[in-house]
């Protein structure tokens, strides 16, 4: 009788021990893909609203459908030094409560008017002090970096999307022949690559 109740609670030790380490009892989960960048949820999330302020959708697909902000946070891990790494992440950590504490509103509940409004502030008051003379802070520079590298990026990946290449301007690997005069009609898709 004994061994069964041993075996029992051992059975039942084993299967607490196996369920605790699935358990998470942080607030906020380190997205594994951006290691480098230690990247939350919550970041993620303020990134792809980016992302939708910079290629809002509408008749074609937009940025957040896309899911260019993956493909941003992929060139951010990897392409970047690790200097502008610290520097785009603590852009992007600072952005939301700039964003709370100078507008009353979280970024990610915007309209896409104010939305626009708001990046456009951010990137503005930077050229307007170019060389910090004017005593333009260290969160707002790294708020303006945060911002310039997610556009860039953002429509690097756009442009060079499935999505892009072959419904927007489809790419003709051999194209039908030369020709050396053809009038260009306003309605056709131009691809600029070929």
């Amino acid at each position: 009788m004994k061994r069964r109740i041993a075996l029992k609670q051992m059975a039942l030790y084993a299967g607490g021990m196996l369920v605790i380490p699935s358990c998470d009892f942080s607030e906020e989960r380190i997205l594994a893909a951006y290691e480098k960048l230690q990247i939350t949820d919550a970041h993620y999330k303020t990134l792809s609203k980016v992302v939708e302020t910079i290629l809002p959708g509408g008749e074609i697909r937009g940025g957040r459908e896309l899911n260019i902000q993956d493909f941003v946070l992929v060139m951010a891990n990897d392409c970047l030094s690790e200097e502008n790494q610290l520097r785009y992440t603590s852009g992007l950590k600072q952005f939301d409560p700039y964003v709370q504490k100078n507008y009353r509103s979280r970024f990610e509940k915007m309209q896409q008017s104010k939305a626009e409004e708001v990046f456009q502030e951010i990137v503005k008051s930077k050229k307007a002090d170019p060389e910090n003379q004017g005593g333009m802070n260290q969160k707002l520079a790294e708020l303006s970096y945060f911002l310039e590298t997610s556009k860039r990026y953002t429509l690097q990946g756009y442009l060079n999307s499935e999505y892009f290449m072959t419904e927007i301007m489809p790419y003709k690997m051999i194209p039908g022949g030369f020709q050396g005069e053809i009038p260009i009609k306003p309605s056709e898709k131009i691809n600029i690559n070929g």
